[in-house]
């Protein structure tokens, strides 16, 4: 009699998915009593040793089955002091909707002898599987268990899973559940005590609920603290110089070398021993190679950062879509930190895939036909997942628009990447003047390569320069002295606030899209589309300086406190981008927390970055799960108490920010003080706060 093998899915599209592939078609398909979508499919399968031909039946939950709560006696805000949920008991809790789920999962395992877990390979992933185990070990607690290491849901590659089973893994398990059981006493206590605590200032906060993530703080902290930035940016005043030479009907502008400079006498005496000298000289001819260099494969922070820019869709969304278009079986696993191919992965095969389309079908056959570079080497490899690629092809008519974007992106990201450099010609010129140098640059672009069949970038031949001899001498046609001023940056955008949490260790390349989008729905920020143009940077004016030479001339390159801008390219532009502003109290809620002196605010990313550090740390089998939990508890208990003996200080502020309120400070000198030293700090963010008379 054929062993029977019961495979649990993380999403009831990956179970019809390998089900059919492993089915080869001769699948029977079975209802769930209670569930909408889990189904139940039954076939035969030819696993190998030790397992042999065996009866398989598919299934799958959706998402987590199990979730963590406190008792009930905790539960109700007002049950007990928040301070007290620090060492609360937690138990495990299962909604409605799940328990049909976890039944059938029960039921399966009595009549089976293995089970297969076939969730995602990541970190949750895993520890979905556990809940799997848990869930199956009710019905038959002598069950073999064994979980699929797979990236895309493609015949051959699931095949070769069903084959090769390895064993979940445990660490990763602990890892997971402890940032589960840590986050929610977190959660619970720091929302109960800034809730209450405001709600009692009554006016917009009375009904307000505050909540608190240990990700969340420090997302809102950084789109505060580039708020801050902007609002307390004063312009500074530089000037520079700048020299035309007119030469077979080009003008070619040549920049100063000292770039500007902030002292206007200083750059008026440079500018008159130039005019002293009254020829330059070319010092220097060059004409040299260059490159454009192709991207690293994908990552899932690179997707999040460039939909963001290109797509016009926000993290969330381009993460919802990329899933969706994995589920279907159009691209691999989208939750991945590797930016380097397996030498083992078949690259010709998934471009041959791609040659039937219309649009970058042809460059796809260029790359068969003898183009094909193997991709670079980045520095991330998460062992788990190869790049996002695509492993199949769809013609993008058949799918939705925002599915279309994204795909066509994931390819032609793909193929850039196993394309050439772009290739090009650099000329240097530098001039000797006075004692100043001052240069230009010509760019001629010789072979496009990648840039061919990726739009998202930009690389495009100069003016060409005119014949210049080494060791010449002329007079210039144009001196001036140009002034302008550096310009405020511009608030923080989706790619920028994704960078940092990358940088910073908020969240996971899985998580951060999820953090971004709460802090919306909390209405701690709001966004706007960024305005057209650079955000950041200077402005430029020309002056009029002796006879030679008159107004105008080119910008500088970036402001003091300047941020660069976004590319354009792939027909989107930089429109798309979307900033982000605090909303009062965003800004309330970190000002708050950052006032009160704490050797480690809860605006600021280090705690959190501690969190992720320990993760990987359980994961490396280094660190367990119970020494992680108390080890950050007791951080966050500190943290806490010292909150609780500053909380008239997150009232002060809030007050600040919210001068409507009907509480005022509670001590009057207090309150001056404080505004005092805010305004002595930061005389240009409070202008125009209306201070109430206390």
């Amino acid at each position: 009699m054929a062993h029977k093998i019961l495979c649990v899915a993380e999403k009831p599209a990956i179970a019809k998915s390998v089900a059919n592939h492993l089915g080869g078609g001769n699948v029977n398909v079975r209802n769930v009593a209670g569930s909408q979508y889990v189904k139940n499919y039954e076939f035969d399968f030819a696993f190998g040793p030790p397992w042999g031909n065996c009866s398989v039946t598919m299934t799958s939950v959706i998402g987590h089955l199990y979730g963590l709560d406190f008792p009930q006696e905790y539960r109700k805000w007002n049950s007990c002091r928040p301070a007290q949920l620090f060492d609360a008991p937690v138990t495990e809790t299962i909604d409605e909707d799940k328990k049909a789920i976890a039944d059938n999962i029960t039921r399966q395992a009595r009549y089976s002898r293995v089970l297969f877990i076939w969730t995602d390979c990541d970190r949750e992933g895993e520890f979905i599987g556990s809940e799997v185990r848990q869930a199956a070990f009710k019905g038959n607690a002598r069950l073999e268990v064994k979980r699929a290491q797979f990236s895309n849901t493609e015949r051959a590659h699931v095949i070769r899973a069903a084959q090769n089973p390895i064993l979940l893994d445990e660490r990763q398990v602990n890892a997971v559940g402890g940032r589960i059981e840590v986050d929610l006493r977190l959660g619970a206590i720091f929302t109960r005590f800034q809730t209450l605590t405001l709600q009692l200032m009554g006016g917009d906060l009375e009904d307000r609920i505050v909540s608190y993530g240990s990700c969340q703080f420090p997302t809102l902290g950084f789109v505060v603290d580039r708020y801050f930035r902007v609002q307390k940016f004063v312009p500074e005043k530089f000037w520079s110089i700048k020299v035309v030479e007119h030469r077979d009907d080009i003008d070619v502008t040549f920049s100063w070398r000292r770039h500007r400079l902030f002292d206007r006498m200083a750059v008026i005496i440079l500018f008159e021993r130039c005019l002293t000298a009254r020829t330059a000289r070319v010092s220097k001819l060059q004409k040299k190679p260059t490159s454009k260099w192709r991207p690293l494969p994908l990552t899932t922070v690179e997707l999040q950062k460039l939909g963001s820019m290109f797509l016009r869709m926000d993290s969330q969304r381009v993460m919802k879509v990329a899933e969706d278009l994995y589920n279907k079986g159009w691209i691999s696993y989208p939750r991945t930190e590797t930016d380097s191919f397996d030498k083992g992965i078949d690259l010709r095969k998934l471009i041959e895939k791609q040659v039937q389309d219309q649009s970058w079908g042809p460059h796809a056959q260029g790359l068969l036909n003898g183009a094909f570079k193997q991709p670079r080497t980045g520095r991330n490899n998460d062992q788990a997942h190869p790049p996002i690629h695509p492993v199949n092809y769809v013609s993008p008519p058949s799918l939705s628009d925002d599915e279309r974007r994204v795909y066509e992106f994931v390819v032609r990201r793909f193929l850039a990447c196993c394309s050439d450099d772009a290739k090009g010609e650099l000329t240097t010129i530098e001039l000797d003047y006075g004692d100043e140098v001052f240069f230009t640059t010509g760019l001629l672009v010789l072979q496009r390569n990648y840039l061919d069949v990726y739009p998202y970038e930009k690389w495009e031949s100069s003016q060409q320069l005119p014949t210049f001899v080494l060791g010449e001498t002329f007079e210039p046609t144009q001196a001036n002295i140009t002034d302008g001023e550096t310009t405020a940056p511009g608030y923080l955008t989706e790619p920028e606030l994704i960078s940092l949490m990358d940088a910073n260790g908020i969240g996971t390349d899985a998580t951060m899209a999820e953090h971004i989008a709460k802090i919306k729905e909390r209405q701690y920020v709001q966004t706007q589309a960024r305005p057209g143009g650079r955000g950041g940077g200077n402005t430029t004016n020309g002056a009029n300086r002796g006879g030679r030479g008159g107004r105008g001339g080119r910008g500088g390159r970036g402001g003091r406190g300047g941020n660069a801008a976004e590319g354009g390219g792939g027909g989107s532009g930089g429109n798309g981008v979307q900033q982000f502003i605090p909303t009062t109290l965003g800004v309330a809620l970190i000002e708050g927390y950052d006032a009160m002196g704490l050797d480690t605010s809860l605006g600021k990313p280090f705690l959190r970055k501690e969190m992720e550090i320990k993760m990987k740390e359980i994961c490396a089998g280094t660190k367990t799960r119970n020494d992680f939990v108390h080890e950050t508890l007791e951080q966050y208990r500190d943290v806490f108490v010292r909150s609780q003996q500053h909380v008239d200080v997150l009232k002060d502020v809030s007050f600040l920010f919210y001068p409507s309120l009907p509480v005022l400070f509670q001590s009057q000198s207090r309150a001056q003080n404080y505004v005092c030293h805010l305004i002595f700090h930061d005389p240009l963010l409070f202008k125009d706060i209306i201070l109430l008379k206390i």
